[in-house]
């Protein structure tokens, strides 16, 4: 089965489960709405390229934990986009989620897929139960606080930034935990594994400060400059335009190198010089806009 056939079954399956019974029929469209089309599904592809690199053992729990990462990626776009946050008019090209379906069932919506997120995972646990236990636990960790995507949007209204800080927690938290939880759903331990995610996520964070800053709204398909207009800390504002492109091209450079040790190393490292070479033209097309 296709990588991308794989996940998206997974994803469907999940998202069914979240609407079945009797279920308010609003909430249970905005699911399905915040959750397609679902752009390049980055995090669970890599989640589930790093468990087939160690062997993937136990496909189940690879779905399980890739899924679930996507719904959690969902549900911070749907709570990103609210109108205390971003406003967001727009979201990979439509309505966001509160402009199509209210305020109320957006905030709603971002909730339950949180909740279904580790509900998911807790449902895949008979496949392997320390394994399961494990996998909660990092995507708690990278979700929360101090360390996850919360922390990531709370450094927003800090009167000082860590840059740094800032971008591994917003962005980077995540792609962690897709490295980490691929390797323990295929049974290695997560650890050596928190590099690499590190290091693609504040790549993908400096290229997206890059678009952000240099792109428009069609080119986007969701809201430009909002970095500027909400006084947002980036790469771009710090390092100017040179210095950010710089700065991802180190970044991408150090990335391959970090991959451990594994049976599908090699395809492994050939994915993430896929992911760079998609990056790198976008900036460079930013660039010359």
């Amino acid at each position: 089965m296709p990588l991308t056939t794989r996940i998206e079954a997974a994803i469907t399956a999940a998202i069914r489960q979240g609407q079945g019974g009797i279920a308010p029929a609003k909430l249970a469209a905005a699911l399905h709405y915040a959750t397609t089309p679902g752009g390049a599904r980055i995090r669970p592809t890599i989640c589930t390229s790093v468990a087939l690199a160690c062997g993937d053992d136990r496909p189940a729990l690879t779905d399980a934990a890739a899924t679930a990462l996507e719904l959690i990626h969902c549900a911070s776009l749907v709570h990103d986009d609210l109108p205390c946050f971003d406003d967001a008019e727009i979201r990979r090209g439509k309505p966001s989620v509160h402009r199509a379906y209210s305020e109320p069932l957006a905030v709603l919506a971002g909730d339950s897929l949180i909740v279904m997120a580790f509900d998911t995972l807790a449902r895949a646990a008979p496949q392997d139960a320390m394994r399961a236990v494990e996998l909660i636990r990092i995507l708690a960790a990278r979700t929360g606080m101090p360390h996850g995507i919360c922390a990531g949007q709370g450094w927003e209204s800090e009167p000082k930034i860590d840059l740094s800080a800032y971008h591994r927690a917003k962005t980077g938290a995540l792609f962690i935990a897709a490295t980490q939880m691929g390797a323990v759903a295929a049974g290695q331990d997560a650890e050596p594994w928190e590099e690499l995610g590190a290091r693609i996520g504040e790549a993908f964070q400096v290229a997206d400060d890059l678009r952000d800053a240099l792109l428009d709204e069609d080119a986007l398909g969701k809201p430009a400059g909002q970095d500027g207009l909400h006084g947002r800390p980036n790469a771009v504002a710090q390092l100017g335009v040179d210095g950010a492109v710089k700065r991802l091209t180190d970044i991408l450079g150090g990335a391959i190198a970090s991959i451990p040790s594994c049976p599908g190393e090699a395809a492994l490292a050939a994915m993430v010089r896929q992911y760079a070479e998609r990056l790198t033209p976008l900036t460079q097309t930013a660039r010359a806009r």
